[in-house]
């Protein structure tokens, strides 16, 4: 059934989104880029200068905002360091001007950003340089100029940092997308959550759902524009479709006697995967959103949750508790019983594919700790990434490279946050809501 919301949500997630189209084009390049390799133990972070961008016309505020953002983004990923603007020797005055390299190298910088922002009614237009500087040129494909409507002045903040971070390590970007996640509010006891939506790093946060109803494991569409959720309206859990532009709501399968949960879109977004319980037996089924029959892919006396499409669609990774404990299994997208990949001691669950493919993320609960880990698809290469009271429900950001979950701290009045670690253990931060935030799920990167 279809529940329309409010216009009014409509417009003000259209505003956090910056819906407004982002035009690229290229300035200047050449040259190749000082490189981070991401997967290394311990590295130094590389010393990296940004200027505040110069106002070219109208930007105002804008053009010290971009630059906080683009200064922030990296600095998040703990692999730059940002030199302050007290240490500069020389200052960037004119984009087209000259830049002296000989002062930029005394400071140690070894990337140089330079930019401008112009603004012209509701148009605003950002471009940006970087530089090596112990070579003096341009680094190939880091020199480009985005366009768009104002209120998506932090989407093109977002790009030109995904521009340096890519150009640099050599991986794909994450900056801009959003992730949606279950915003909390009231005692523990009587828990109030609803879905919202937020830029990565917890900036331009919107509301999709009121806390009517508790709502569960949001997760978005490979396309970004529906997220498919848990929701108890109707009194059990359900599945229900949303789509992100109108917020129209659609619950799916509702069968007399069933639950059903933990839901995943397939890589075409054409099929979703889910648990569901009926006669106190839990298997994984499927679901083709163009219409079409219920296809059940397990067949077993245990609980078979938390299925994740492999991102060439062809397997599936799923939790089991088969063997008295859960664990964690791969079988083809057809169904089948699957076959056993964790081989720890302790318990597994939440399992979720990488978008590159290499990996499989898990929450693990061994000798009192949980912790965030990935395994290679095999199991091999087990590496336990955090550990503390409650660690939960890793999802991958849009390069495969970083992780988001839930934590919660210990006592009766634990509160549950949302923090991001990088695939080697160690740039493990929090992110900042307003109040206790579960289940965070990170979309695509943005069009």
């Amino acid at each position: 059934m279809i529940r329309p919301m409010s216009k009014a949500f409509g417009v003000l997630l259209a505003l956090a989104l910056g819906v407004a189209t982002l035009v690229a084009a290229p300035v200047l390049a050449q040259s190749s880029p000082p490189r981070i390799v991401i997967g290394q133990g311990v590295i130094e972070p590389m010393p990296i200068a940004i200027p505040t961008f110069i106002d070219e016309g109208g930007a105002g505020d804008y053009a010290r905002e971009i630059s906080r953002v683009v200064i922030s983004d990296p600095e998040r990923t703990g692999f730059f360091r940002n030199i302050g603007e007290e240490a500069h020797i020389s200052r960037i005055t004119s984009f087209d001007g000259g830049v002296a390299f000989e002062d930029w190298k005394a400071i140690n910088a070894q990337v140089l950003v330079t930019g401008a922002v112009s603004v012209a009614g509701d148009r605003i237009t950002v471009k940006f340089r970087a530089y090596d500087v112990f070579n003096g040129t341009t680094l190939e494909g880091a020199a480009l100029q985005f366009a768009g409507t104002t209120q998506g002045w932090r989407r093109m903040a977002h790009k030109v940092a995904d521009v340096i971070y890519s150009t640099i390590t050599g991986e794909g970007g994450y900056f801009d997308s959003r992730v949606v996640f279950v915003s909390e509010s009231g005692p523990k006891n009587q828990r109030l959550k609803r879905l919202a939506v937020m830029d990565y790093d917890g900036a331009n946060v919107a509301y999709l759902t009121d806390s009517a109803s508790i709502v569960l494991a949001p997760r978005f569409s490979p396309q970004g524009d529906r997220i498919i959720y848990t929701s108890y309206e109707t009194g059990f859990p359900r599945i229900t479709l949303l789509d992100v532009g109108s917020l129209n709501r659609q619950t799916l399968e509702e069968q007399p006697g069933t639950m059903t949960f933990a839901p995943r879109f397939s890589p075409d977004g054409g099929t979703i995967v889910f648990s569901l319980e009926r006669g106190g037996n839990t298997d994984i089924y499927s679901l083709s959103l163009g219409g079409g029959g219920l296809t059940q892919l397990t067949n077993a006396p245990s609980i078979e949750t938390a299925p994740s499409f492999s991102p060439d669609g062809s397997q599936i990774v799923f939790e089991s508790d088969r063997t008295g404990t859960p664990q964690i299994y791969v079988m083809p997208a057809s169904g089948g019983e699957g076959a056993r990949i964790s081989g720890g001691e302790g318990r597994y669950g939440t399992p979720v594919w990488s978008p590159r493919g290499d990996y499989i993320a898990f929450t693990k609960q061994n000798a009192g700790r949980f912790h965030i880990g990935v395994m290679r698809t095999d199991g091999s290469e087990e590496r336990l990434l955090t550990a503390s009271f409650l660690d939960e429900g890793p999802t991958w950001a849009p390069n495969g490279r970083v992780l988001m979950f839930t934590r919660e701290t210990s006592g009766g009045g634990g509160q549950a946050s949302l923090w991001s670690v990088d695939i080697t253990g160690r740039n493990l931060k929090q992110i900042p809501t307003e109040g206790p935030a579960s289940d965070p799920a990170w979309s695509p990167l943005l069009p």
